[in-house]
């Protein structure tokens, strides 16, 4: 009997694995008195490290955005190790949602936008009904385009993460990679960019899923029980 059910992880244990404790690691145990600057930036690294492998290995499924969580863990063990100059910390920052950025904009330009893929999910939406009433209202090309500019939108989003990342490293990250300044520094990265970052980045998204969904009652005329699958 094949019982295989993946249980959703906890937002909450996520910010702690990805955020708080590599935090408190960079911050709290960097000293030479403790793990030091190389063990502690190794142990803040292996955790989400770790987490992400983990999530990969069970969930046997191609994540391009936990791959690019890899790359970006991976990169910022390699600046610490090598003591390479900070600049190259700041420009990792940006480059990791800069890349999601061009992926969902490039998206833009094929039969399937991103948000088109993320959003229109006949789980959620009762898509027969709605295709069928675009189609009685002729308004199938403005729904295309409403599709269209929430995916710039979108992809706006990741840019806004990209320059505030870039923003937030060089402001934040000035002493040089490989000593227990630079562990403190990254450890407060680390923190101050959830709030900062994060919850905008998020904020932004739902402003964009609420613009969708009032375009979906606009256009097709029907209403909210309706629209959700039942």
């Amino acid at each position: 009997m094949n019982t295989e059910q993946k249980k959703q992880n906890s937002p909450l244990i996520e910010i702690a694995i990805n955020v708080l404790i590599p935090s408190f690691i960079l911050m709290k145990l960097s000293g030479d008195d403790k793990l030091g600057t190389v063990g502690a930036l190794m142990l803040a690294l292996a955790l989400p490290l770790v987490y992400g492998g983990y999530e990969l290995v069970t969930n046997k499924k191609f994540n391009f955005i936990a791959l690019l969580g890899f790359v970006s863990v991976l990169l910022t063990g390699g600046i610490g190790l090598l003591e390479l100059d900070t600049k190259w910390l700041a420009l990792k920052e940006a480059l990791i949602p800069g890349l999601i950025g061009i992926a969902v904009l490039g998206s833009t330009y094929t039969k399937f936008p991103i948000v088109k893929k993320m959003v229109m999910n006949d789980a959620i939406f009762n898509l027969p009904l709605i295709e069928q009433s675009l189609v009685e209202n002729n308004q199938q090309s403005r729904f295309e385009q409403s599709l269209l500019t929430s995916n710039y939108m979108f992809a706006g989003t990741f840019l806004f993460s990209s320059i505030m990342n870039y923003v937030l490293a060089t402001w934040i990250v000035t002493s040089p990679a490989g000593t227990e300044a630079f562990n403190n520094e990254l450890g407060r990265l680390t923190l101050i960019s959830y709030p900062m970052i994060a919850i905008p980045s998020i904020v932004m998204m739902l402003g964009i899923f609420y613009y969708l969904w009032r375009q979906i009652q606009k256009l097709t005329k029907l209403e909210t029980e309706q629209i959700i699958r039942q």
